[in-house]
């Protein structure tokens, strides 16, 4: 006899690798009537035998929002692999040339208008800021391709003021670290959305960088798009977080810590 539950438990004849997540994973889809099945045997992407799959019930609803929806926000603490999962299904409509090329942002925040007084070039000066971009990308396909697709400009990855005044036709684009842009900033990011292209908008409110008392993009950017047409959003939490366990119960601690600092004052 088969069943959702007993087919987890032989996932590794499947190919798929067993984490520490992997029981709570199985045991929040059974809490949320999913089959997980469908979780772990949805391979975003392959690479050199490495199965990218969805690890938790949301990141399965995310990438499913992804692949139906134009525009779509995956939102909540880090860890819970918006960026990377964004990345690798770009990396597969590319490769299935679903798309025609990659762009991948982010808003150097802390550089802001003084990018012109650090050493060397452009690439030099924005590096620090799009990293993790590039460190997703290596994970995804092997470095000399990525290399090709960079000096060919079918994968671009730039600061998100080289954004501002172009349309982004025939492309995956992806903005990270979406919290640190300001509300003009996201409505031109969203606004350069050309035909046969999808964005996806990845962030985390609880980090955000802004000068104080400045508005978030990312934040009035949801709360403006909440129930339009073609625009979806994912929300993360801590149980999502599919880093060390500890990281979790970081991630909990700081959600928490309005309520206990206010228990603790005299």
């Amino acid at each position: 006899m088969s069943s959702p539950i007993f087919d987890s438990l032989v996932l590794p004849q499947h190919g798929q690798e067993v984490g520490a997540g992997t029981i709570d994973t199985i045991m929040n889809a059974i809490d949320q009537a999913e089959d997980v099945r469908d979780i772990f045997e949805d391979v975003v992407w392959s690479h050199r035998g490495k199965r990218i799959t969805p690890k938790t019930v949301t990141q399965k609803r995310y990438v499913d929002a992804i692949r139906d929806c134009t525009v779509t926000f995956g939102i909540g603490p880090a860890g819970t692999g918006k960026t990377y999962l964004a990345i690798a299904l770009a990396v597969a409509a590319l490769s299935e040339r679903q798309v025609g090329r990659l762009i991948l942002t982010r808003p150097a925040v802390e550089a802001g208008e003084r990018l012109g007084f650090l050493p060397g070039d452009v690439l030099a000066k924005v590096d620090p800021y799009m990293r993790p971009l590039f460190d997703a990308l290596y994970d995804t396909m092997d470095p000399e391709r990525l290399n090709t697709y960079m000096e060919r400009g079918t994968i671009e990855v730039a600061p998100l003021a080289f954004m501002r005044g172009r349309t982004l036709t025939n492309a995956a684009i992806i903005l990270d670290e979406a919290q640190n842009t300001t509300a003009m900033q996201m409505k031109m990011f969203l606004t350069r959305l050309g035909e046969n292209s999808r964005m996806i908008v990845t962030g985390d409110p609880s980090q955000v960088d802004l000068p104080h008392g400045q508005t978030s993009g990312l934040a009035e950017a949801t709360r403006l798009l909440d129930g339009v047409e073609g625009v979806a959003q994912v929300k993360f939490t801590a149980e999502d977080v599919i880093r060390h366990e500890l990281v979790a119960r970081i991630v909990a601690a700081y959600e928490g810590a309005p309520q206990k600092l206010a228990a603790s004052k005299p």
